[in-house]
């Protein structure tokens, strides 16, 4: 029975990662559920090194190795993307609730803008897929100057 206090493509989400820990052998510890549960209520990219920061300012008992590898654990279930945006560190959005969509940055000021995937897949997929290549994901970005900056 599904708790209805839950959104119920969290839930989904919750199992899928539940699943995806069983396989590998791993438990739902209290560490990654507090981790599943800040990315879950997060929107738009984040840092691993923004839910350090969080756990420390909330006196949240969960380690940074633990943070990390929780989150490398769900990108590999496939519960969130990651991408770098050009930076040295990357940063994460859930994917439950987002549309395909791709990122343009301004490269003075970090200003990310997102615009709808406007179906390119149709002219990659096809090609790499003729040459064998099994495709998991992609992402496209665009840098350049924002019309804020260049003013």
């Amino acid at each position: 029975m599904r708790n209805a206090l839950i959104d119920p493509k969290i839930e989904i989400e919750q199992e899928k990662f539940g699943d995806y820990l069983k396989k590998t052998g791993l438990k739902f510890s209290s560490g990654r559920a507090k981790v599943f549960k800040m990315v879950m209520n997060s929107h738009g990219h984040f840092a691993a090194e923004e839910i350090v920061k969080f756990c420390k300012q909330h006196n949240m008992k969960v380690s940074r190795a633990t943070i990390y590898r929780s989150l490398h654990e769900m990108l590999e279930a496939g519960i969130i993307r990651e991408t770098a945006f050009g930076e040295k560190h990357h940063h994460f959005e859930h994917m439950y609730d987002e549309k395909p969509h791709h990122h343009a940055r301004c490269i003075r000021c970090s200003r990310i803008i997102e615009f709808p995937d406007m179906k390119e897949d149709r002219v990659y997929v096809p090609f790499l897929e003729k040459q064998g290549f099994q495709i998991l994901g992609h992402e496209m970005h665009f840098y350049g100057i924002c019309q804020k900056c260049r003013g």
